[in-house]
C-alpha cells in the first residue's frame, strides 16, 4: 500500500512569514495527486511564539544565521507558522479535507522539527512510522515545502524507517540557501530515495 505525504503546505510558506518562491504553483499538482491515493497524510509546522528556531528570539542574530544546539547546527528562520495564527493554517487552495491524519511538528520550544517522522534531536519520534506500519503501508510518496528541508528530512527518514520513498519533484518547492537544494538532492539519493515527475502518476 502507498500513501501521499503532503509536507507543510501552509500559509506561512505560501506567501506568508517564511514565503517560499513558487510554492503556490505546486498546489494544483498536489491536489491532482491526492485523487490518486487512498491514504493522504498532511504535516503542519506548528511553533510556539518563543521557538528556538526563530531569529527574533536570539539577540544579534539575523535570518538564515546559524546557532549550535545540543543536537547540532540550527538554521534561524523568520518567525512563522505560530500556533493559533493564520500563518500556521493550511493554504485554502489545498484539499486538506482529503487527509486522514495530520502530523504537527515543531511544537516543542527547544527542538526544531523538519521531518514528519523524527524531530531534529533525532530522538523524539512523531509516531508516524508506527501508524504507517500498522496500516500496512510500505511506500511513501512525498510532496510539499520545502524540498531541501522538510521534504528532504522526511524522505530520508522514511527510508530509515524501512519505507520505499519517492519524492515527486514537480510537486515540491525549495528554499535553496547556500547550496541547500543540491545537497538535499544528493543526500536523498544516497539514502535510496527515488525521484519522479507527477505525470508518472497522473498519466497512469
Amino acid at each position: 500500500m502507498k500513501t501521499l505525504l503532503v509536507v507543510d503546505v501552509q500559509n506561512g510558506f505560501v506567501g506568508g512569514n517564511l514565503a517560499v518562491a513558487n510554492s503556490h504553483a505546486i498546489i494544483p499538482t498536489i491536489n491532482r495527486l491526492i485523487a490518486h491515493f487512498d491514504t493522504v497524510i498532511l504535516t503542519q509546522d506548528y511553533h510556539p511564539a518563543d521557538h528556538i528556531s526563530f531569529y527574533q528570539n536570539h539577540d544579534g542574530k539575523a535570518l538564515f544565521d546559524t546557532i549550535e544546539l545540543p543536537y547540532g547546527t540550527q538554521v534561524l528562520w523568520n518567525a512563522h507558522c505560530v500556533q493559533g495564527t493564520l500563518d500556521a493554517d493550511f493554504h485554502a487552495d489545498l484539499q486538506a479535507d482529503k487527509a486522514e491524519l495530520i502530523i504537527r511538528k515543531g511544537y516543542h520550544r527547544h527542538i526544531d522539527s523538519y521531518s514528519a517522522f523524527m524531530e531534529a534531536d533525532r530522538a523524539t519520534k512523531t509516531g508516524l512510522a508506527g501508524y504507517l506500519h500498522e496500516r500496512g503501508i510500505d511506500s511513501v510518496y512525498v510532496v510539499g515545502i520545502a524540498t531541501d528541508f522538510c521534504v528532504a528530512w522526511t524522505a530520508i527518514d522514511a527510508t530509515e524507517f524501512g519505507f520505499n520513498c519517492t519524492v515527486i519533484t514537480d510537486a515540491t518547492a525549495p528554499i535553496n540557501i547556500n547550496g541547500s537544494l543540491d545537497k538535499a538532492m544528493a543526500d536523498m539519493a544516497a539514502a535510496g530515495v527515488k525521484f519522479i515527475n507527477s505525470k508518472d502518476i497522473l498519466n497512469q
